[in-house]
């Protein structure tokens, strides 16, 4: 599978060729875009974003859940399924899956007052991963939940809820947190996509995490996407009749 321009919101990729090289150009210009100040109003709705894939890879499977921001119930989903773009490329990820993103976005009827995706802010080696690519593009407040850092180092992490260290660029800058957001389980990590801070990021993370590794937007969100429920209950199903 070759590069193409994707489909989807007409910003979202302007001018793009389909080239890697063109693409990583773009991240560092849109990554100047970036807002790292705290602007936005009281929350109300959240949604978390998520992306897999069916059919071996040819289908990019979205899925955006909105939630109440103060009880956490879900108000909403949508999902979006388009034939994959392009293949996976280390730091392009956003060019692979934004497309069915925007569209379930554009489906969900409703404007969050801040998005929670899964993958990183600016914790990027261009600044511009997925949530800041996101956040620019829409211009909504956008926070990178990631599992696994991309770029950047950090200091020895607490084993307790809550505990985090600063992750750090080559340079020295602060580009994220990595946040324990239970006791003893493996890190998020969390960088600031757009009009949100470095400091107030990890807050309004665990703000969103009851007893899950997840915050529950994104937890949410990637259950629609992977299809767990889907699977589980065809397991439970093909189980029955044995």
């Amino acid at each position: 599978m070759t590069a193409v321009a994707p489909p989807g919101h007409p910003d979202a990729f302007s001018g793009w060729d389909g080239s890697t090289a063109a693409a990583r150009e773009m991240q560092k210009q849109l990554a100047g875009k970036v807002v790292l100040e705290d602007d936005f109003g009281p929350l109300r709705l959240i949604a978390g974003v998520d992306v897999g894939f069916e059919e071996g890879g040819k289908i990019t499977r979205a899925a955006v859940v909105l939630l109440d921001a103060e009880t956490l119930e879900p108000v909403a989903q949508a999902l979006a399924r388009i034939p994959t773009c392009m293949p996976y490329i280390p730091g392009l990820l956003s060019f692979r899956e934004l497309p069915a993103v925007l569209q379930a976005l554009d489906s969900l009827g409703q404007v969050p007052d801040l998005i929670l995706s899964d993958g990183h802010g600016i914790a990027h080696p261009r600044g511009l991963g997925i949530a800041a690519h996101l956040g620019v593009i829409t211009g909504l407040p956008t926070i990178g939940v990631a599992k696994k850092i991309l770029t950047g180092h950090h200091a020895e992490l607490g084993e307790q809820r809550g505990d985090q260290v600063d992750l750090l660029a080559k340079d020295g800058r602060v580009i994220g947190a990595v946040l324990r957001s239970k006791d003893k389980v493996r890190p998020l990590i969390i960088s600031p996509g757009n009009r949100v801070s470095l400091a107030t990021a990890p807050q309004l993370v665990m703000r969103y995490v009851t007893r899950y590794r997840l915050p529950e937007p994104t937890r949410l969100a990637d259950r629609l996407a992977s299809r767990r429920d889907e699977k589980r209950a065809s397991t439970q199903q093909t189980m029955s009749f044995e």
